[in-house]
């Protein structure tokens, strides 16, 4: 029997959240794990003093759930997201459920929500945020010893209202995202803090994203403020930066497994910011948007163009729409990414 959707306008959801039927939480006390429970009430009871409020122990995860062609309701390699909020959780001396949790947790958490995954045919889909918050009362400059995870939900449209766009970006001098060996490379809650003031510095002047450098010596690509960064050199090979300061994102490890099936030569490497224009096209690819095609890069005065202002260019066009295809279940499913909710 088919579920019965929302009646939302899901051609026009946008990014915005609002409250579902439900999410779900789970509780790490006394060394170990609790039974997942689905909670209504959309509000956590939690201590003034805990350690998630004061000194910032907060990691999470993002990642969407589709209708395909058939009808199934899928989820996009949540097993994935488990292993790198485990290494997020270690690097900040959190516990992390084990895998077998969070992907149950993830999957409890759409199935309450089903009426709220997007039909097929609209370009929409759920997305799902999994939490994980140190929740110990403490003063003391110390780890917490008691955390909670939940996971909630929430229907979206395209990240960027205009679709699948070029966008100007500039190269952010005067802030750094996150340490030479600090938390670059999980997803803490603070690193985001950290760069919401140049971001809406750079939106003020008419930017869309904002790219930050290495920060020890200013003269390497890192990534944007809101995903990785990637390249598609004159010679057709797919190039990402190799640095110690940025999440590895599932959804640019997934497209280099797909330009490696398309022939392309896929490399990771330290990129210097001198050598912008060794690429025909630019991107920004994550969860939220997939990619995010970039038309300009402007460093120090100077606006670096790649392509059509009013198109995204062929490769990334093309890896797009394989990546789509497959979330959709338009393309086959030959690396299975895609977890079945029954």
């Amino acid at each position: 029997m088919e579920m019965k959707k929302k009646d939302l306008d899901w051609k026009n959801l946008g990014f915005n959240f609002f409250d579902t039927n439900s999410h779900v939480e789970v509780e790490y006390k006394d060394g170990r794990w609790g039974e997942i429970k689905v909670k209504k009430d959309p509000y956590l009871p939690m201590h003034v003093a805990a350690n998630c409020f004061n000194y910032g122990q907060a990691c999470f995860e993002g990642i969407k759930a589709f209708t395909t062609k058939d009808g199934d309701t899928v989820i996009f390699r949540p097993e994935e997201n488990a292993k790198r909020i485990r290494k997020s959780a270690e690097r900040l001396d959190m516990k992390a459920p084990p895998v077998e949790t969070f992907v149950e947790a993830v999957k409890l958490a759409v199935k309450e929500n089903l009426d709220y995954v997007p039909p097929y045919g609209y370009g929409a889909s759920l997305y799902i945020r999994p939490v994980l918050l140190g929740t110990e009362p403490q003063i003391l400059l110390t780890a917490s010893k008691t955390f909670k995870f939940f996971v909630f939900v929430i229907p979206v449209g395209p990240l960027y209202s205009k679709g699948f766009l070029p966008v100007r970006t500039v190269v952010v001098e005067d802030y750094d995202r996150a340490a030479p060996q600090g938390t670059g490379m999980t997803k803490m809650s603070g690193n985001y803090a950290a760069g919401m003031k140049p971001d809406r510095l750079i939106h003020e002047q008419g930017y869309s994203i904002g790219l930050f450098l290495d920060p020890k010596e200013k003269k390497y690509i890192d990534e944007f403020g809101t995903s990785n960064f990637i390249g598609i050199t004159k010679d057709s090979t797919y190039m990402t930066p190799k640095s110690p300061s940025i999440l590895p994102s599932i959804t640019n490890n997934s497209l280099k497994k797909l330009a490696g099936d398309m022939g392309m030569t896929v490399a990771e490497e330290k990129i210097p910011i001198n050598d912008i224009d060794r690429f025909a096209e630019v991107g920004a690819c994550g969860t939220a948007a997939v990619i995010t095609p970039v038309y300009s890069v402007t460093y120090k005065g100077k606006e670096h163009i790649f392509g059509d202002k009013d198109a995204a260019g062929p490769t990334l066009t093309k890896l797009y729409k394989e990546f789509q295809g497959i979330q959709y279940g338009e393309i086959d499913d030959r690396h299975n990414w895609m977890t079945k909710v029954d």
